[in-house]
This record gives C-alpha cells, structure tokens and sequence, in this order.
C-alpha cells in the first residue's frame, strides 16, 4: 500500500509499482484479445484491483483531503498502462457527490489521454456520467465533444448521457445528439450511440421505439441493432424490419 503521507506524485509512483508487481503476466496476455489497439496491461482482474484502489483511498484519506486524493488519480491517468487509467477511476467512483465544476473540466481533460474504450468507459461512465446528469448545465460540452474530430470525445458525447437516460432526462438532446452522429463511420462512436439508444429505450420505451423508427432508414445498423438489445421481440422486430 502506498505511504499515504507522501506527495500525489510519489503516491501515483507507488500505487503504481504496486500494480506491476501484483498483475498475472497470463491474464495480461489475453487482454490484448480485446482490442484493436496495442494495450499494455499489468494483468489485474478488475474485482481484485477495485478492491486495492478501494483500501489506497481509504488510506490516503485518512492522511489528506479529497483534492489531495484527485491530484493522485490525475498522475494515475496520465500512465500508458491500462489498470495505470482504471485505479484513477477507482480511486473516485462514486465520489461524485464531492465532485465540482474544476473536476468536471479536469476530467475533460483527460480525454485527451485516451487509447482505448476501456480507459474511456471507466472515466465517462463512471466519473463524468454522473456529473453530466447531477448538472444539466453541463451537456454544452457533450454537445461540444461530438463536434470532436477526435474519435473518443464523440463515444464520449454518447456514454456521458446514459447516466441521466437512465433516469428519464435529456430525451430531446439524446435525440438531437443521435441525428448528429448517425453518418459517424467510426465504429467505436456507434457502438457509443447504440449503447446510448439501447439505455434511453430500457428505460424510456414510449418516446425511444417511435423514434427509432423514424431513423432506422438512416442509421447504422450496428446503432440499430444494440438499440434495440432491451426492447420486447415485437417492437424489435418493428423497428429492425424483420
């Protein structure tokens, strides 16, 4: 465990060290399988590495404030290894409530330090989700990533609404955003949509199915598809045309 009276700097040094001598060479392997990217991986389980990143928290904690424990995950998600990205994700999951304004920029940031989606379904899912759905506001800049040339700032635009399609909010702009991104040939960006379309049907049938039926015409059939994955046999048929 790191020495929680050292600084963000050290501490990320530790944690890290820590990860590479605790991952299974094995399992890191049969990570790559995953994809397309070239990933290097120390070789965790998630469950066995949330459950270290959790007792990091608690020890830092009880030694430094929240700010000092975000400044860690920070030099966490500045590494070139995978579970280097996810601890600084489990160090704040569900942490959201003491979450403000210069975290939410902060983990804007870190999209630029994406390489593949599974470092970016832990920072937008679990981070940056939450934050979009506890203050609206903030859906200017989901409007902002999906005019992104980057690939992972537009899955991002998509993953940082299901918090809130979840709930029953941001229809208008779910939709809004999926006219906007329906011609998007990246295949990471639709798979990004799709699981967007998929959460706003499980949880918003009525407003959802006439939707995707205006659009099954144009959209990807990738979109379409896992859009679909949560509706009854009978609207997915109607709506796949099968």
């Amino acid at each position: 465990m790191p020495n929680p009276k050292s600084s963000p700097s050290a501490v990320a040094t530790q944690i890290r060290s820590a990860l590479k001598g605790g991952g299974s060479s094995e399992h890191a392997a049969g990570v790559q399988w995953f994809f397309k990217e070239e990933i290097k991986s120390y070789g965790w389980y998630t469950a066995e590495l949330r459950r270290a990143i959790r007792q990091c928290r608690r020890d830092i904690l009880r030694e430094h404030d929240f700010d000092f424990l975000v400044r860690v995950a920070d030099k966490l998600f500045s590494g070139q290894v995978l579970e280097e990205k996810i601890a600084a994700v489990f160090l704040l999951e569900k942490q959201d409530a003491q979450f403000g304004d210069r975290e939410f920029k902060l983990f804007g940031s870190w999209l630029d330090r994406l390489s593949s989606w599974a470092d970016h379904d832990g920072l937008v899912h679990y981070l940056i989700a939450p934050m979009v759905a506890a203050n609206p506001a903030r859906v200017k800049d989901v409007f902002r990533w999906a005019k992104s040339p980057k690939r992972w700032h537009r899955r991002a635009a998509c993953v940082a609404l299901i918090r809130g399609a979840r709930a029953k909010m941001f229809f208008p702009e779910i939709v809004k955003l999926s006219d906007a991104l329906l011609a998007d040939q990246d295949d990471m960006v639709q798979k990004g949509l799709g699981w967007l379309l998929r959460e706003t049907a499980k949880y918003d049938p009525k407003r959802t199915v006439p939707y995707l039926m205006t659009i099954r015409g144009r959209a990807p059939r990738l979109v379409l598809r896992t859009a679909c994955e949560t509706l009854p046999k009978t609207a997915r048929a109607r709506v796949l045309g099968t």
